[in-house]
């Protein structure tokens, strides 16, 4: 495991990760609410903000648009993916080598597990390979630990997440991104179980900025050590108000009402 407080990708221990993978995973549907986020350069632009400590994207973004972001943006290199068109059992093509990853200037690549799926055995397999390739290199691990498959009924049950930042401790990840498992109390298990590895919670779909914030507190106040956020910032008209509340609620300890408060506060007036 790294001594993640040197990482690029981790501030004063937490971490804010802005995911942008969602055009391989999920397709263009996510790029309608706010259609000028089909456009990467928009994206690392909010990457650029102080309190995100990485962007997550796939290899083509990275050489298209990565090198000039690179004195601003810390990349995540995410080395596998499948596109929502593919309708077999849950598995993600290997599309990118930690060497690669280096080449194009990533401070840390990501690797999607499906935990349970029938594909499960050659993905830890996969996900071997890139871990000590990344480790010569020098680069964290983020492991997107998302238990699914044919025989999984609920994939945010609070023992199914606390079995998937297990899995992340066990095969060597020192990052697992993890959806909310529903309560302060089965995220705080969930982090216990995950050891020395930290914890991050998936953003997940779109909430109003109360309910977002709070979840997010929630999670921070149980463990976790920050976020891994997509949808919930890009498909706003303005990001950056939202960051920084996110930034004081992950970064500064404040409740999702101060928050919200700081930042109603700091908005410019319509006067």
């Amino acid at each position: 495991m790294l001594p993640l407080s040197d990482s690029p990708i981790v501030r004063d221990g937490k971490v804010l990760i802005l995911a942008y993978d969602h055009g391989l995973e999920h397709g263009p549907v996510d790029f309608e609410p706010v259609p000028e986020t089909m456009d990467p350069e928009r994206i690392f632009e909010v990457a650029t903000h102080d309190a995100v400590t990485a962007v997550a994207v796939q290899k083509g973004i990275a050489e298209a648009y990565y090198p000039s972001y690179a004195d601003d943006v810390n990349l995540l290199l995410k080395v596998n993916g499948t596109s929502n068109l593919w309708m077999g059992e849950h598995d993600s093509a290997v599309n990118c080598s930690p060497e690669y990853a280096a080449e194009l200037g990533a401070d840390a690549v990501g690797f999607t597990l499906y935990g349970g799926s029938n594909h499960e055995v050659e993905m830890a397999e996969e996900f071997r390979d890139v871990q000590e390739s990344a480790r010569e290199e020098d680069m964290a691990v983020v492991m997107w630990s998302y238990p699914r498959g044919q025989g999984l009924k609920n994939d945010t049950k609070p023992d199914v997440i606390s079995y998937a930042t297990r899995l992340g401790l066990e095969l060597g990840a020192d990052i697992t991104k993890v959806k909310y498992p529903g309560s302060s109390e089965a995220m705080e298990n969930a982090c216990a179980m995950a050891g020395k590895t930290k914890v991050v919670m998936s953003g997940g779909s779109k909430a109003s900025d109360r309910d977002f914030l709070e979840t997010v507190e929630s999670a921070i106040n149980a463990g976790a050590s920050g976020l891994a956020v997509g949808r919930n910032v890009f498909q706003r008209e303005n990001p950056t108000a939202l960051l920084d509340a996110l930034e004081e609620v992950i970064f500064e300890g404040a409740s999702a009402d101060d928050a919200l408060a700081a930042t109603e506060a700091a908005a410019p007036s319509d006067d």
